[in-house]
């Protein structure tokens, strides 16, 4: 049995990237309550490990947060296409990458106090690397650096987004494999 009874469910404000939904509920006290939630598509994150070996890191401006980050790529599933179809578009769009090999890592919920959003992520393996197509609002330097290098920005919290660690440490020892 759900602890939580939902009344009813109404999209209050949208945009193209997400919107929020405003459900009528009965708490598990009993009482009636608010809860907003915001509504996104799956997303997914990859890993990309070049043909020399090295993780193609990105260094991103968030204008969310006025700072720059180290992460990996990362975008939106969008309609018609399954997370493996929009794992290969991100991978070219933000660092120009091509994957001779794809393996699925795990799934997580990106903000699951607030958000719906599933997290996808993919190890893709021996990636060449071209010119990137960003989008207008992208702000991207692409490091590709030593695997070994990367697993420890990620432990040492100098990759700040909580994905692109996640992602790297569920993937530790699939990448220990491939570190040359």
């Amino acid at each position: 049995m759900k602890p939580f009874q939902t009344l009813t469910r109404q999209t209050v404000w949208s945009c193209p990237w997400y919107s929020i939904r405003q459900d009528q509920i009965i708490l598990p006290n009993g009482q009636p309550g608010v809860y907003n939630v915001i509504v996104k598509t799956p997303a997914v994150w990859i890993i990309p490990v070049t043909t020399e070996g090295q993780i193609a890191l990105i260094y991103t401006y968030r204008y969310t947060i006025d700072d720059w980050c180290w992460e990996i790529p990362a975008g939106s599933v969008k309609p018609g296409q399954t997370p493996q179809e929009a794992a290969i578009d991100e991978l070219r769009e933000e660092v120009g990458g091509s994957a001779a090999a794809w393996q699925f890592v795990s799934q997580f919920y990106a903000a699951n106090g607030i958000c719906d959003e599933v997290g996808h992520i993919f190890l893709a393996t021996g990636v060449s690397l071209s010119q990137p197509d960003h989008e207008p609002a992208e702000v991207i330097q692409i490091h590709p650096k030593p695997i070994a290098e990367v697993l420890e920005m990620a432990r040492s919290g100098q990759i700040s987004d909580g994905p692109s660690a996640l992602g790297l440490l569920l993937a530790e020892s699939k990448l220990r494999g491939l570190s040359i």
